[in-house]
């Protein structure tokens, strides 16, 4: 019967009420149960003479209680909204807001990733009698309702990788690009290709992507979500959620909590609140544009006025962005920004999606540097009103001059050198041709020179290595070379290593193990000062400051806790220096100061470097002595340095330079997923940990143990995410010779 039916209804929605809010708002709650119960009572005795006017009645009240509880949403309470088994997922969008879709890359549990849906398909618009069908190319996480198999919408590496190859086909077909984010993190699986190294390539080539590209959020989280989510525009649902990390781990790290214990519920709540996640405050931040407005309690299937809603604003947002770079448009832009009005159907307003090639260049620009342009104002800069002005001219002055000495003069310089050097090739062929005669009658009537014994050693024998210098005469050497004990090598058990003294390990050895070669970890000063040059180091953006753009509570003292303890005043040094004479841009990332996170100050940092080294035609040189992520504290202020850094780092690859990046000690979280990982040249020294998740995250947020080398340097390179391991005394030597052998069109000092 239908009142059957629409009982049950009213209890699903009941039992979703239940859930948003746990144990919070019990005697609302529990007026809405006492009334579905004596309702549903008096259906089956027979006392309810009008079952439809009851059941009217009480759906007017389950939706008066609904609004009334809405006001009363916490961020926490959204957090749960996303993660409910009712709410919408990526194949309900398809179904209802795409007029046509065909899947691709496999489907259900068969496909290469289950939590990551790829499709193909189109919307139908009309002007006049003339029907257009647009195509697109659909990615997003796929949850499922309650299908275990889609992992939560966590993808997998090789998701990613499929993704990366669709949106490739998407750019070669010129189609645009919607991409939903719908994932509480990527899976922190390491097996080919990494999922770290994954997302970096994912994110590195969504900041070249030249067709449009809108990303919808529903639930962000960390690295996972940045994987798909650099656009042009970015829109996200009323009740969704975008944030550096979940509640429960910012509780978990908060809180200090050893393995297996479980936050307070207390404790989640504060926490969500004080990450700043909602809709409202992305878009206060300036990291979202724009809002789409869901039902009472969030979207669920059945909501299928909300799905039009959906419809209307992926076709604005990608109209707004073609009509931004293209063409001559001034009635179809002006209606474009009629944002509320109900009464104009796009489906009826006809926008050509494809772009021509300056129209796709311009795209990019305008994308690269809205992402440089963000979170500006979420660090502190020290630096007085004047020396900011003279930054600015300098740097006006380095690209004029650079502009004019490397892309005229030197260019001309090249272009008639290489002519020159081709017309003395066949001038040196022709001569030889010309006096093989002569060479020949010399061979056979002259008189043979014999070889020196010295000349023939020396041919005929190997070059020996100089072992003096096994030893080192180190420039810089730690505090701990003057502790008067023995050291003993972990690899002990294994290989049998002697204990060895402090002053010989830390001093002469470097800090390497003379058994087994182990590396003990050292201080980032020991490379900064032992592989450049002596007195070449010129420190820069000295003024930028980590601060608590959040408000995070207890930040401020930590900050000043780090600044005290490392005289610095973030987790990065940026600076020129020279490598045998040859001038470097380099940054350093240092596990001293807060664990090497990465926040908005270290972000402008490193932009920064990346804009010097490109106007100054220097390599550029990431040395990460350690890194622990991103920094929870600043949440999505952190987080959007991952796309942000990388854009800078591509123009920075893409104008010619070179750049190489170092790992240390312990490299984990979005910095290795997104602008170190995106690397073309990618090195390692010896006993270094590389990986998107440590071992205690990897354990609390997924329940598996890992073996002990999982992130382990030769882990990396065995699959590829880096290009070799180095042994730090041959770091110096390493980085000249990289200097001299690869990449970067631009760097004229060869």
């Amino acid at each position: 019967m239908d009142w059957d039916k629409q009982l049950h209804q009213l209890t699903e929605r009941l039992n979703y009420v239940r859930d948003i809010f746990a144990d919070k708002h019990q005697e609302d709650i529990g007026l809405l149960e006492k009334r579905l119960a004596e309702l549903r009572q008096g259906i089956e005795a027979g006392t309810v003479t009008k079952p439809r006017e009851g059941l009217s009645t009480l759906e007017d009240l389950f939706f008066f209680m609904e609004c009334k509880l809405e006001d009363r949403l916490t961020p926490m309470d959204k957090v749960r909204i996303v993660r409910h088994p009712q709410r919408i997922c990526l194949r309900d969008i398809l179904e209802n807001v795409y007029d046509n879709y065909t899947e691709i890359g496999g489907q259900d549990e068969h496909t290469n990733d289950p939590a990551m849906l790829i499709a193909r398909a189109y919307i139908t618009r009309r002007r006049g009698r003339k029907v257009f069908h647009q195509s697109v190319l659909v990615i997003g996480h796929e949850k499922g309702h309650g299908e275990e198999f889609r992992n939560g919408g966590s993808a997998k590496p090789w998701g990613n990788a499929k993704v990366q190859h669709y949106m490739q086909v998407a750019e070669t077909e010129g189609i645009p690009v919607h991409a939903y984010v719908f994932t509480p993190g990527g899976d922190p699986v390491e097996d080919y290709p990494g999922a770290a190294q994954q997302i970096a390539r994912n994110i590195y080539e969504m900041a070249g992507l030249e067709v449009p590209v809108v990303a919808i959020f529903s639930e962000g989280g960390s690295g996972g979500a940045e994987a798909i989510a650099l656009a042009d525009r970015r829109l996200m649902f009323s009740h969704g959620y975008y944030s550096v990390i979940s509640p429960e781990g910012a509780a978990a790290i908060e809180g200090r909590l050893k393995r297996g214990e479980r936050a307070s519920a207390e404790l989640v709540e504060r926490c969500a609140a004080n990450l700043h996640l909602t809709a409202e405050d992305n878009v206060r931040f300036g990291y979202i544009d724009r809002i789409i407005q869901e039902p009472v309690l969030g979207a669920r299937p059945y909501h299928f006025e909300f799905f039009r809603t959906i419809r209307q604003e992926v076709i604005r947002a990608t109209d707004e962005v073609v009509l931004g770079i293209r063409g001559f448009a001034p009635m179809r832009g002006t209606a474009l920004r009629r944002l509320r009005d109900r009464e104009l159907n796009l489906d009826e307003m006809y926008v050509r999606w494809n772009l021509s090639r300056k129209a796709r260049r311009r795209l990019v620009e305008k994308r690269q540097k809205h992402f440089l342009r963000i979170s500006r104002g979420a660090c502190l800069n020290r630096r007085s009103l004047w020396g900011r002005l003279s930054d600015a001219w300098a740097e006006q002055w380095w690209e004029l001059y650079n502009r004019l000495i490397y892309d005229f003069y030197h260019r001309k310089r090249r272009s008639f050198s290489n002519a020159l050097e081709e017309v003395e090739s066949e001038w040196d062929l022709l001569k030889r041709r010309i006096t093989a005669p002569w060479r020949t009658l010399r061979r056979t009537f002259g008189k043979k020179r014999e070889a020196s014994a010295a000349t023939e050693k020396e041919l005929t024998t190997l070059s020996e290595w100089d072992r003096t210098e096994e030893r080192g005469d180190w420039a810089w050497v730690t505090a701990r070379a003057k502790e008067d004990r023995a050291i003993t090598c972990p690899n002990t058990g294994v290989h049998g290593c002697m204990d060895l003294w402090a002053p010989d390990l830390y001093n002469e050895f470097a800090g390497v193990c003379a058994t087994c070669g182990h590396h003990f970890p050292m201080e980032y000063q020991w490379l900064m000062y032992n592989c450049f040059d002596q007195n070449s180091l010129f420190e820069f953006n000295a003024e930028m400051e980590s601060g608590n753009p959040l408000d995070f509570p207890g930040m401020d003292t930590r900050l000043a806790d780090a600044r005290e303890k490392t005289g610095l005043k973030s987790a990065c040094i940026t600076l020129e220096a020279r490598v045998d004479g040859t001038q470097i841009v380099a940054a350093i990332l240092t596990a001293s100061f807060r664990g090497g996170s990465v926040g908005a100050a270290e972000g402008a940092k490193l932009v920064a470097a990346a804009e010097r080294a490109r106007r100054k035609r220097y390599p550029f040189i990431v040395y990460c002595h350690g890194t622990a992520g991103i920094r929870i504290q600043e949440g999505t202020h952190g987080l959007v340095q991952m796309p942000r850094c990388t854009v800078a780092v591509r123009r920075y690859i893409e104008a010619g330079g070179l750049y190489l990046v170092i790992y240390d000690t312990q490299s984990y979280g979005g910095p290795v997923a997104s602008f170190l990982g995106c690397s073309s040249y990618q090195f390692a020294i010896r006993s270094s940990n590389i990986g998107f998740a440590g071992p205690g995250v990897i354990k609390n947020t997924t329940g598996r143990d890992i073996p002990p080398d999982y992130h382990n340097c030769f882990q990396a390179l065995s699959r590829g995410h880096i290009q070799g391991v180095w042994d730090r005394r041959d770091v110096r030597a390493n980085l000249r010779q990289a200097l001299m052998t690869m990449g970067g069109r631009n760097l004229y000092y060869r």
